[in-house]
C-alpha cells in the first residue's frame, strides 16, 4: 500500500497560506478532511476538489493521521489542542500533529511533551515566502522533528514545499522561524525609517529605490516590500503588520529565555507596535506608511509620473 494511501490528513486553517497548502495536498493524490471555516469561499473551493469538511476539530482529528495546523499562534494552537472537542479528544495513537503556523517554541515543546505519552507526535514546520508560493506548491518550511517522524512527513510535506529544511527536533523549526521572521521583520522596520528620513531630507522614494535596486542592499524581500510604496500593490505580501508584532514578541520571549540581549529586536517590535495602535493598513509593507506620518512625511504609494 502507497503512503498516500496509508495516509489520512487533517488540515484546520484555509487561510492565505493554507488554502493553497490543502489545495496541493488534495489534488496530489492524498484525502483530506478540513474544518469548518468562517470563509466559506475557502471551504467551497476545497470540497469541489474532493477534500471533506469535518465540523470539530476532534471529528477531524479521528478521520486522519496527520493534522497540520496553519492559523495564526500559539494561543489558537493551544485551544484546537486542549480545548472541548479539540484534537487531544478525537487523536489516535500513531497520529502526528504538525504546527505550521509562527509559534512559540516554548508552547510548542509543552504540547509535544503533553502528547507524547498518548502516542502522539507533534513536529513544528513553518513556512517561508507567500500565497502565491502556497499555491503554486513551493513553499519553504524548516522542519523540527525526529528523523523517523520527519521521513514520515516528507511525501506530504513535498506537495505544498519546493525547499524543505530538516532544522533539528521539535521547536527547532519554530525558533528557526523566528529568527527567519527577525530578520525580515527588522529589514522592513529598517526599511520603512530609511524612507522616512530620505524624504525628509527632499530624496523621494523612487529616486531612493533607484540607487538601492540592483545593488549589494537588493534582496527579494525588498523588493516586494517596496511594492507598496512605489506601485500601491497592497497584496504584494500579505502577512499582516499585527502577526509581525506576534512573532517579534515571540522572539523577545526567546531571547529573554536564552539570557542573550536583543535591542534590534526590540526595536522592530516597537515600530510593528505603534503602526498596529495606530490602525494603520493591515500588510508589512504599508509600515513606512505609519513612520513617515509620525516623521511628518507622506510616504502614501503615488501614481508613477511619465
Amino acid at each position: 500500500m502507497t503512503a498516500k494511501a496509508n495516509e489520512r490528513i487533517g488540515f484546520i486553517g484555509l487561510g492565505f497560506m493554507g488554502h493553497g497548502m490543502a489545495r496541493n495536498i488534495v489534488e496530489k493524490g492524498y484525502a483530506l478532511t478540513f474544518l469548518a471555516h468562517r470563509n466559506r469561499a475557502p471551504a467551497e473551493d476545497m470540497l469541489k476538489r474532493g477534500a471533506t469538511e469535518a465540523a470539530t476539530a476532534r471529528e477531524l482529528a479521528e478521520r486522519s493521521t496527520i493534522v497540520f495546523l496553519c492559523v495564526t499562534g500559539s494561543r489558537q494552537v493551544e485551544e484546537i489542542v486542549r480545548g472541548k472537542n479539540g484534537l487531544k479528544e478525537g487523536l489516535k495513537k500513531g497520529s502526528v500533529v504538525v504546527d505550521c503556523s509562527t509559534a512559540d517554541p516554548t508552547s510548542t515543546t509543552a504540547l509535544a511533551a503533553e502528547l507524547a505519552p498518548l502516542g502522539i507526535d507533534y513536529a513544528d514546520a513553518p513556512l517561508g515566502r507567500t500565497p502565491k508560493e502556497a499555491w503554486e506548491g513551493t513553499l519553504d518550511t524548516m522542519v523540527g522533528a525526529s528523523d523517523a517522524v520527519f521521513a514520515r512527513l516528507k511525501p506530504v510535506l513535498e506537495t505544498w514545499a519546493g525547499r524543505i529544511t530538516h532544522i533539528g527536533t521539535t521547536g527547532d523549526g519554530h525558533r528557526m522561524k523566528l529568527l527567519n521572521n527577525f530578520l525580515s521583520l527588522g529589514y522592513a522596520a529598517l526599511y520603512s525609517e530609511a524612507l522616512a528620513l530620505s524624504a525628509k531630507v527632499g530624496i523621494p522614494p523612487r529616486r531612493f529605490d533607484s540607487v538601492i535596486r540592483g545593488s549589494r542592499m537588493d534582496c527579494g524581500f525588498y523588493q516586494t516590500f517596496m511594492r507598496w510604496v512605489l506601485e500601491g500593490d497592497r497584496d504584494a505580501h500579505k502577512f499582516t503588520l499585527a502577526n509581525g508584532l506576534k512573532d517579534l514578541t515571540y522572539l523577545e520571549s526567546m531571547a529573554n529565555n536564552a539570557g542573550v540581549a536583543n535591542p534590534l529586536g526590540n526595536a522592530a517590535k516597537n515600530s510593528f507596535l505603534g503602526a498596529v495602535t495606530a490602525g494603520t493598513e493591515e500588510y508589512v509593507p504599508m509600515l513606512p506608511t505609519y513612520v513617515g506620518r509620525i516623521n511628518g512625511v507622506d510616504l502614501a504609494p503615488k501614481p508613477k509620473k511619465d
